[in-house]
């Protein structure tokens, strides 16, 4: 017997018990249903029977309304929901067929309904009993379009699983989405039996696949062009006329026509008729050509941020682009810093130096982009740009500058681009961080280096986005791959190779349960002819690099345990003052010993607090990150994670490098726009041997700074103060949005 049969024989019989269960007494009229719950569910989702049935409890309308639904229930906050008899009783059905579909034939339901005077307290009690298993699955297959390993990788149901029918329907689509894809439009698959054996609760099921003939691309009759040219609009069509109907070429045919923002509607309509040569039409609606949009926001790095955008579509036509984009940053950089939720960016910075990152910051780009550049695969865009960026702590990029880039699509969600940027840009830094990071302490030679220098890298990136969600994946992988060159052929000081890869990986927990990974890795190295380049003549350290090239770990994208690039290579600065001072138990330090460098700062008895760490960056990075994830109510979900990273100093020396491992935990609300994220990371107690640098009044009355030559055994984490203390001090708390991979 073909499954609809059975389906509808047992829907029948399902309707005629629904028909003979026994009225209740209506002792309210349309009582408020106050709570609805669901007993004996193991196997189902409960948030997935709740969405099958349409009695609904009354509750709170979003996450943001739930303080006030505590002392109101106004319909602005609360919304209420009634006892339906009728279709209360028809929920009953509702979930017997739920089971029945996911093969759980035997599923039994009972019904508690506990009534007051305020309204009715609702439990549905299920008996799932044992599910119906597929004993075996034939499928045959009329030709060797699809291989047998092909047809088994596609079917989502398999022997000895339930007899679930939404997974056996799966299997249909996608076996008839891949004879589309090979350019059989019109093979079918059909379902031929579904024998269940109902005393050995057991189903075997037999389907065929046949491919009938291939299909090809006819006429394309192009409709409601009105401002827009016809050759526009065939440009973005992957599909041409007299080539293989693909459903890819299709798919990314009317992908091209929507993402162009040229048009309201696009349809492409093929006529329903078993052919071989395929008629099209494309038939769009037009939209507005300029669009203009002002947002704003914040976090706890950055502050308040304020963005102005102006696009034009069909810019001097052939659906070209200019996107005009202005964004600035750091706004009430100065009363936020360190209050409340924001992060003090400021901390290891002297009085001079803290007003330099506090200011505005400010970045602005006008992009134009010709799609379709000699196929509807290829784009090219160039850019002029211009910014000042600041990363906390560390150093202050300017920069402007032009670049080209040339992009060709691979595959679905799968870009590979080619970029060349030239750019002039300057540093803005500390005396400390060109002395630590360049190896250069003299102040004529870091003034030298701190003058405007070229960054002209070429560039290939490659991306592979194969998730089946944009904002909340739980299944698939991402797949990313960049590689950089710049050299004097490139018009660059700034000379280096640089590589970097990042791999995700989602996996699905049962319905709403995922587990997320990512690895990240990368190395930079610099070339020798790049000291002479920028003024400097030699590189001792061997480690002239651009701040922006180098790897940095830590933060609400990476590692959560620790703040914002506070894990990896890092200087301690500290008041040559505080070494100096005779309240201090131990030898304490002089000018002398200062100044040539023999300065304990271990036998002094200062706190760790008396240090700043500052970030100077690596030369290469392996990071890694798991993280479960799983709903806690409705859209309200929770994580646990571990975050792990090693930030070396040396292009292959990942062993010498610093690294470290957090645990944590967060929670997200799954918002339309992406997921509002609060983590919080647990640092481990990290002691490390890291150089001190100060600076010092020479004989000459000058200004210096000195490296000491022996390190501080430093640690974050200071022993003192009480368990309370010591505790929180391990906490690092991160909020931002979006998912962390």
């Amino acid at each position: 017997m073909p499954p609809v049969a059975i389906f509808g024989a047992v829907c029948m019989m399902l309707a005629i018990g629904a028909g003979a269960l026994p009225a209740q007494d209506d002792e309210l009229e349309r009582p408020e249903v106050l709570s609805l719950a669901f007993q004996g569910v193991d196997k189902m989702s409960k948030g997935e029977l709740k969405k099958s049935i349409a009695t609904d409890e009354s509750h709170c309308k979003n996450l943001f309304a739930k303080p006030f639904c505590l002392f109101t229930k106004w319909k602005g906050f609360y919304d209420r929901h009634y006892l339906e008899e009728t279709e209360f009783r028809r929920d009953v059905l509702r979930i017997r067929v739920f089971y029945w579909k996911h093969g759980y034939r035997q599923a039994a339901v009972d019904t508690i309904v506990e009534r007051s005077d305020k309204g009715v307290r609702i439990t549905f009690r299920i008996a799932e009993g044992l599910p119906t298993l597929v004993s075996s699955i034939v499928v045959r297959r009329a030709g060797d379009v699809l291989s047998n390993r092909e047809v088994e990788n596609l079917m989502r149901i398999r022997a000895g699983e339930p007899l679930d029918l939404f997974a056996l329907d799966s299997s249909k689509i996608l076996l008839r989405d891949q004879l589309f894809e090979r350019g059989y439009a019109d093979g079918d698959v059909t379902i031929d039996t579904v024998v269940v054996n109902d005393s050995l609760k057991t189903a075997a099921i037999q389907m065929t696949v046949n491919p009938k003939w291939r299909t090809t691309v006819g006429t394309i009759t192009i409709k409601g062009d009105d401002n827009i040219s016809e050759r526009t609009i065939r440009n973005s069509l992957v599909m041409k006329e007299g080539r293989i109907y693909r459903r890819s070429d299709l798919l990314q045919s009317q992908r091209n026509l929507y993402e162009s923002n040229l048009f309201r509607q696009a349809t492409i309509v093929i006529p329903p008729k078993g052919d071989s040569t395929k008629e099209i039409e494309v038939a769009v609606r037009e939209a507005p050509l300029r669009e203009m949009r002002t947002s704003g926001g914040f976090n706890t790095v950055d502050f308040v941020q304020v963005e102005q955008r102006f696009t034009k579509y069909n810019f001097l036509g052939g659906a070209r682009r200019l996107d005009l984009r202005a964004v600035v940053g750091n706004i009430l950089a100065p009363q936020l810093n360190g209050a409340l939720i924001f992060k003090d960016v400021t901390k290891s910075l002297t009085p001079s130096e803290e007003n330099v990152f506090l200011r505005p910051t400010w970045s602005a780009s006008a992009d134009f982009t010709q799609p379709w550049f000699r196929s509807p695969l290829n784009s090219i865009g160039f850019s002029i740009f211009g910014h000042r960026r600041s990363s906390p702590d560390i150093f202050i990029d300017r920069g402007y500058g032009l670049s080209a880039t040339f992009t060709r699509l691979l595959g679905y969600r799968a870009p590979a681009s080619l970029n060349y940027r030239f750019e002039v840009t300057k540093v803005e830094a500390g005396d400390v961080y060109y002395c630590q990071n360049f190896g250069v302490c003299e102040l004529s030679t870091i003034g030298a280096l701190r003058r405007s220098q070229n960054l002209s890298p070429l560039s290939l990136s490659v991306f592979t986005d194969r998730t089946n969600d944009l904002f909340y994946p739980t299944g698939g992988y991402i797949l990313r791959a960049d590689a950089e060159h710049a050299s004097a052929f490139t018009l660059s000081d700034f000379r280096y190779n640089r590589v970097f890869g990042e791999a995700n990986k989602y996996w699905a927990v049962g319905k709403r349960r995922a587990i997320a990974a990512r690895l990240r890795s990368g190395f930079v190295r610099a070339l020798e002819s790049t000291a002479l380049a920028v003024g400097e003549g030699t590189d001792p350290a061997g480690s002239i690099l651009h701040p922006r090239k180098r790897f940095y770990a830590g933060g609400s994208q990476s590692v959560r345990g620790f703040g914002e690039n506070q894990l990896g290579p890092r200087v301690l600065t500290v008041d040559p003052n505080r070494l100096k001072d005779d309240d201090l138990e131990g030898p304490e330090c002089t000018d002398a010993t200062i100044i040539d460098g023999t300065c304990d700062p271990n036998v002094v008895d200062l706190p760790s607090s008396a240090f700043q760490p500052r970030p100077t960056g690596g030369t290469s990075l392996l990071e890694g990150s798991v993280e479960y994830r799983f709903p806690i109510w409705e859209k309200i979900g929770g994580a646990v994670f571990v975050d792990a990273a090693v930030v070396g100093e040396g292009a292959t020396r990942l062993a010498q490098g610093t690294g470290a491992i957090t645990p944590g935990l967060g929670f997200r609300y799954y918002s339309s726009a992406g997921a509002i994220r609060v983590d919080l990371g647990f640092r481990p107690k990290l002691t490390e041997d890291l150089p001190v640098v100060t600076q010092v009044i020479n004989a000459d009355g000058e200004l210096e700074i000195r490296a000491l030559d022996i390190r501080r055994r430093y640690s974050p984490i200071d022993e003192s103060g009480g368990f309370l203390s010591q505790v929180t001090n391990r906490l690092a708390l991160h909020l931002s949005i979006g998912q962390a991979f």
